[in-house]
């Protein structure tokens, strides 16, 4: 009996742990609903994918007034060049590493009068031979250039045509918010009459404060990819308020950042070159520096953004105003200047003599002082092909050579031609034409395709002038 008693203890021990195992591990979950009666309440919002706040057609923003003032002005830009790169070894030994071939790139570029200017980016068109620009409608023509602004990224094309065309008012990127609606119009991927929807995410960016370009971009999330390059940044009422150029990437394709050279910077240098051939460089005069603990201390600010003045510059606009060193520029007519990209894009967008109001903080007390903006002068340029630097010489040394112009080699830039001991020799010629500063010495060379021979006059020791044609 006892032994009968011990098994059924066992066993029912052992149903209760098999009972137990198969709930916790075997049997599948289970949902309990409740059925209760609930009354809506109206602060209660369903969540939906398509969340209508979010949403900018259902934002009572209307997209599609500017992208049809906008698509037929966007145009894409097909460049061809000759590359010299073999293909291949058995191309490389066969053509002693010298074939020829075409090659072709392609952006975009926005037409901004009836008459066929477009404004695109240098980059689009740099190294082109040839240049094929084509409309919204299909029609190709042959474009001209009219001039670039490296630094700036910015080209002007010419196009052609006897029918009026359809074009993209300047807008005052100045005014544009951050948080304001915009489209990218343009060709990614040769997508052509493509158009991307986002906001103004930020300001006067400088995506690199230490390349010295001191680039001031409008910075979208519209979806901006290769091939947008010189197109369209747009506003809602279809005013142009920047030229699409640069993403950040890891990938090379749109990861949510692009930026745009802002249209007022763009007119500007556009403007310049139609009536001057180049771009009129208004400057303050000044070395600006950042704000942090360290500049605090020294120079006993009170605030924690703006520009530092580390150095006033002798006979500059900013000298003759009263500008000092320690000065902290906190607005220029009327603009909030945070950081020196503020500054430096503003005062890109105007011309030397050009009169601007400067509010500095010193010493605790803000002063309101007119500038007039000098003008910049470039002073030394490298001509990379030929592996010189040149510089301004003054009209004493120009008389030594019994010369009324021309350039001095300031030094070489490689060990090749550091043999050739031509430090102080005067190039008077490029290509033929005689050359007053460096600053024609860079549009002769600027404007040059790439491969292109480059004949150089020197004028030597004694006076006696010799030609060399450089070849790339």
């Amino acid at each position: 009996m006892k032994r009968f008693l011990s098994l059924l203890v066992v066993a029912i021990l052992a149903g209760i742990i098999t009972l137990g195992a198969y709930k916790v591990f075997l049997e599948p979950d289970t949902v309990v609903i409740t059925k209760t009666e609930v009354t809506p309440q109206t602060s209660i919002i369903p969540t939906a994918y398509n969340n209508s706040n979010l949403n900018p057609a259902n934002s009572g923003v209307d997209f599609t007034l500017a992208a049809e003032k906008t698509l037929n002005a966007v145009v894409h830009v097909k460049q061809y060049g000759i590359s010299k790169t073999p293909r291949n070894l058995m191309e490389y030994f066969r053509n002693g590493g010298t074939t020829e071939r075409r090659i072709q790139g392609a952006g975009s570029g926005v037409i901004i009068t009836e008459d066929g200017y477009i404004v695109t980016n240098n980059h689009v068109i740099d190294g082109a031979t040839d240049l094929e620009v084509t409309l919204n409608n299909n029609k190709s023509y042959k474009a001209e250039v009219i001039g670039t602004a490296a630094q700036y990224d910015i080209a002007l094309l010419k196009i052609d045509t006897n029918e009026k065309l359809s074009y993209i008012p300047f807008g005052d990127s100045n005014t544009a918010k951050i948080g304001e609606w915009v489209l990218a119009v343009g060709n990614p991927f040769n997508l052509t009459s493509t158009v991307t929807a986002g906001i103004i995410s930020a300001k006067s960016r400088d995506l690199n404060e230490y390349d010295g370009n001191n680039q001031s971009f409008i910075q979208t999330d519209a979806a901006i990819n290769p091939g947008n390059s010189g197109g369209a940044l747009v506003n809602t009422k279809g005013e142009l308020i920047g030229i699409n150029t640069a993403i950040t990437s890891q990938t090379g394709t749109y990861v949510g950042y692009a930026f745009a050279v802002p249209s007022n910077n763009a007119r500007k240098i556009v403007e310049d070159i139609l009536e001057f051939g180049d771009v009129q460089r208004g400057i303050l005069g000044i070395q600006g520096g950042i704000i942090n603990e360290k500049t605090i201390k020294e120079f006993d600010i009170s605030v924690s953004q703006g520009v530092l003045i580390k150095k006033v510059e002798e006979d500059s606009g900013a000298k003759k105003a009263g500008l000092k060193k320690g000065d902290v520029i906190s607005e220029i007519d009327g603009l909030p200047i945070r950081k020196f990209s503020d500054l430096t894009g503003y005062v890109n967008s105007k011309s030397p003599n050009d009169i601007i109001n400067v509010k500095v903080i010193r010493q605790n007390r803000e002063l309101s002082l007119p500038v007039t903006l000098s003008k910049y002068v470039i002073q030394r340029y490298e001509i990379k092909d030929v592996g010189v630097e040149v510089a301004n010489p003054n009209i004493k040394y120009l008389k030594q050579f019994n010369l009324d112009h021309g350039v001095v080699i300031s030094k070489a830039l490689n060990p090749k031609m550091k043999r050739y001991n031509l430090e102080g020799l005067i190039i008077s010629e490029i290509d033929g034409k005689k050359v007053k500063n460096v600053l024609e010495v860079k549009q002769i060379i600027e404007s040059k395709y790439v491969d292109e021979d480059i004949t150089i006059s020197l004028i030597d020791q004694n006076g006696e002038k010799r030609e060399f044609v450089f070849q790339d």
